[in-house]
């Protein structure tokens, strides 16, 4: 009984040492302030999230790309998909797949409902976009690692939905992890700390 008791304590300590390993690792990637431009054209621009290369043209020029917003309407950005990428639907938009603008902070993962293609539609009605304003897309991709990964996109539309830039984006580097929409972003003046703490330690050290 008590070797029992002791193996069932040391698997308990393992399984939790085991998650804060995972936690971790769990690292989401940012990739800072992108302002890629999306062209009002049937090619748009073809991005991969993983080593931030993108191109304005044919996705053949991108390998491995992940996400595609293209469209030449006035009303909505289409946003085309790579194999295993999908679009999340807003959770409050019922079953249209033209509402994929959420809040900051929605948790993009596995529970979330995923289109492989969809429309970022102009409008009031809820998940839909509205002109002059940024906001915020959830997505999934196959990573290099073939695994699914949750991520984000930040989209700014301008006078109508042909003017459109992608502002910045985040992806969890762990596959099947939830993220939060926004997530990832350094904190207002994160780096101008990270450089005094350096600038300290290294005056501690002279």
């Amino acid at each position: 009984m008590q070797i029992s008791s002791r193996l069932n304590k040391h698997l308990a300590v393992a399984a939790a040492a085991a998650a804060c390993v995972s936690a971790a690792n769990a690292v989401i990637i940012y990739s800072g302030v992108v302002n890629i431009v999306v062209p009002a054209n049937v090619d748009g621009v073809y991005i991969n999230v993983q080593t931030g290369q993108y191109l304005a043209g044919a996705g053949a020029g991108v390998p491995g790309w992940d996400c595609n917003p293209y469209g030449t309407s006035l009303t909505s950005v289409a946003l085309y998909a790579a194999v295993g990428t999908g679009y999340m639907r807003n959770p409050g938009a019922g079953t249209s797949t033209s509402r994929t603008n959420i809040a900051a902070g929605t948790a993009i993962g596995s529970t979330s409902f995923f289109y492989g293609s969809s429309n970022a539609t102009i409008g009031t009605l809820v998940g839909q976009w509205t002109a002059n304003t940024t906001g915020i897309f959830g997505f999934k991709f196959v990573a290099a690692d073939t695994l699914t990964h949750y991520g984000w996109m930040r989209l700014a539309i301008g006078a109508n939905a042909a003017t459109r830039t992608i502002v910045d984006y985040g992806f969890e580097s762990t596959a099947a992890t939830t993220i939060l929409a926004g997530a990832g972003i350094p904190a207002p003046g994160a780096v101008a700390l990270l450089g005094l703490a350096g600038l300290i330690s290294r005056r501690r050290r002279a």
